[in-house]
């Protein structure tokens, strides 16, 4: 039986932490299941349905039923975590995705995409909603917000990459290839990658969480540090709560947006090529947005608010008026990467700063939801409203909605602390 050793900050007997090895696999988990499934998903829009012969706005219906599928497993994957192997959920998790990007590149109707869409959709509520919150706060006790972002982040990273690879193999060979080599990454890179390094716990490994010695000398020898906040019986009868609920609703269902900025980029009469690097653009605002906003909200949550909110609508404006060069397009979609950033960051440090940490993880269950949901409309609805509009109307759309969140987002700031319960 393994002995379990302290873990101070700097590592085990002079070596490195293997909670660091558990923060590399989220990254992975993040920057390949998580970029491909949903930072590039708009660059096979195009191609696949004009291929089967549907609307751009149609085939976008499969990402809402992916959404719809992560709210309605999201409770089930949470006491599924609670009693089963992680490592063996996630690796699974992993698998499955994979054998459905490979049956995606053999589809001819749409509602087969629609399908896909619930699989996976089931699979990103481990992969994208449970896995690094869960392993990171298991694994350690200090710097969890740093590596949290870091772990985020890497979805961006993942988009950055993948985008142009995409495009090339669709440019190339089609979009049925790009799906069989994306099964492949999957399937014989990351699955097997995740099985032989992810561990449950620390204890598995014979140690300590990371910085749980530190942690406890900062309480004061006590095992576990006083926890301030509200309670969730009393935060479900504060407006507040709501409010962050419909912030949360809008943030995710503007993000998606995201998806059209390619479709956007080739209405103009750019290449695919060009479309794809806008859509990296958008990926590198995500991931330094995601960095730099963790920073700011240390500091100063209501100019995160801020930073996320108007400099997304900027982002967005500055596609539409910047539509005749590329470089302002590619700037815009940078910005825009912002608000997609504030999705994970914003509305994770918001419900921190008005609830507290007391209930932190079941209020921040229901604003998971609501993110879910939101992705789950708007990711389709984008699509209608395009199809009965233009692109342009719903850039127009996000960008005033990016400021309601704005408004929404000081608001309940300002509210924080007026109705604290006297024991909270």
């Amino acid at each position: 039986m393994s002995k379990i050793t302290s873990s101070p900050p700097g590592g085990t007997a002079g070596k490195m932490h293997y909670g660091f090895i558990i923060v590399a696999c989220c990254c992975l988990m993040m920057g390949v299941n998580v970029g491909l499934s949903f930072s590039c998903a708009g660059i096979f829009y195009e191609p696949v349905s004009r291929a089967i012969g549907v609307s751009v706005g149609k085939f976008g219906i499969y990402m809402s039923v992916m959404y719809v599928a992560s709210s309605l497993m999201l409770p089930l994957a949470g006491r599924m975590i609670e009693r089963m192997s992680a490592r063996l959920l996630f690796t699974a998790s992993c698998a499955i995705m994979g054998l459905t990007y490979l049956a995606m590149a053999f589809f001819d109707n749409v509602w087969e995409f629609y399908a896909s869409g619930a699989v996976m959709g089931c699979t990103l509520a481990f992969l994208l909603y449970l896995s690094f919150p869960t392993l990171v706060n298991r694994w350690f006790r200090t710097k969890v917000g740093l590596l949290i972002g870091v772990c985020s982040a890497a979805s961006g990273i993942g988009g950055m990459i993948f985008n142009p690879i995409a495009a090339w193999i669709i440019t190339e060979w089609g979009w049925r290839v790009a799906y069989c080599c994306f099964a492949g990454l999957l399937l014989f890179v990351v699955t097997p990658l995740l099985y032989a390094f992810l561990r449950d716990w620390p204890s598995d490994k014979g140690l300590l969480p990371f910085g749980a010695k530190e942690s406890e000398e900062k309480a004061g020898g006590s095992s576990s540090a006083s926890v301030s906040g509200i309670e969730y019986s009393h935060a479900v009868k504060m407006p507040v709560f709501y409010s962050l609920i419909l912030f949360s609703f809008l943030m995710m269902g503007i993000s998606t947006l995201n998806l059209f900025i390619p479709k956007y980029v080739t209405s103009l009469e750019f290449t695919l090529e060009q479309a794809s690097y806008a859509a990296s653009a958008a990926m590198a605002g995500v991931t330094l947005g995601k960095l730099v906003l963790g920073y700011i909200n240390d500091r100063n949550c209501r100019l995160g608010v801020l930073v996320t909110t108007l400099g997304g609508g900027l982002g967005l404006l500055l596609m539409i008026f910047g539509s005749h060069a590329l470089m302002l397009i590619f700037g815009g979609a940078f910005l825009f990467g912002w608000a997609y950033a504030g999705v994970t960051v914003q509305t994770a440090m918001l419900t921190r700063e008005v609830f507290g940490s007391r209930s932190y993880a079941r209020i921040y269950a229901m604003m998971s939801i609501a993110l879910a949901v939101g992705g789950a409309i708007a990711s389709g609805g984008w699509g209608l409203m395009a199809d009965a509009t233009s692109l342009t109307a719903i850039f127009y759309t996000g960008a005033g909605l990016l400021a309601l969140c704005a408004l929404i987002g000081l608001s309940a700031l300002s509210s924080k602390g007026n109705k604290t319960p006297k024991n909270a």
